[in-house]
């Protein structure tokens, strides 16, 4: 039997954010496409369904993004009407994805243009936001790609880590 000791949660920690799906199989297929995250669950009960989204080996602080598409009377106590898209961020409110080089913001935003849901067009934005690009998810919540915002290096020089080679 294997010692689970160290996978134990042992301090408070951020894991996740949650946001509603009309259909779970085009955003899972959506996030998959268009952004670094892979599928690492799915679970389904009574109150619907959902599929946990990750960064691949994001062993040390995990975080999820939590895709639910929710049952019809589960939903409704949030307002979401069974099969009508119920945007949740969005037009500026969004999920950030910092990528390491300039040419993945174009990248991203030429997929998008194809997949038709490019939300901002790539621009440099003020030194601590950087070269930006936004495109909408299938319920037209807005995730937003960036690359020198410095987030993740800022991040880990307060809490005294050097930024890990790709």
């Amino acid at each position: 039997m294997t010692d689970n000791t160290e996978l134990k949660l042992t301090q408070p920690r951020w894991t996740h954010v949650a946001v509603p799906s009309t259909n779970l199989d085009a955003s899972v297929e959506f996030y998959t496409t268009i952004t670094p995250l892979k599928l690492i669950a799915q679970n389904k009960d009574d109150s619907g369904q959902s599929a946990w989204l990750s960064n691949e080996g994001q062993v040390e602080t995990p975080f999820v993004l939590v895709l639910a598409q929710l049952a019809a009377p589960v939903g409704a106590q949030f307002g979401i009407e069974e099969g009508k898209p119920h945007r949740t961020l969005g037009p500026f409110a969004h999920i950030g994805i910092e990528l390491p080089n300039r040419e993945d913001v174009d990248a991203v935003a030429e997929k998008a243009r194809a997949m038709g849901c490019l939300h901002w067009e790539p621009k440099d934005m003020a030194a601590h936001v950087g070269y930006i690009c936004a495109v909408t998810d299938p319920d037209g919540n807005v995730i937003e790609f960036s690359h020198n915002q410095k987030v993740y290096e800022t991040v880990r020089k307060l809490w005294g880590r050097k930024p890990v080679e790709a």
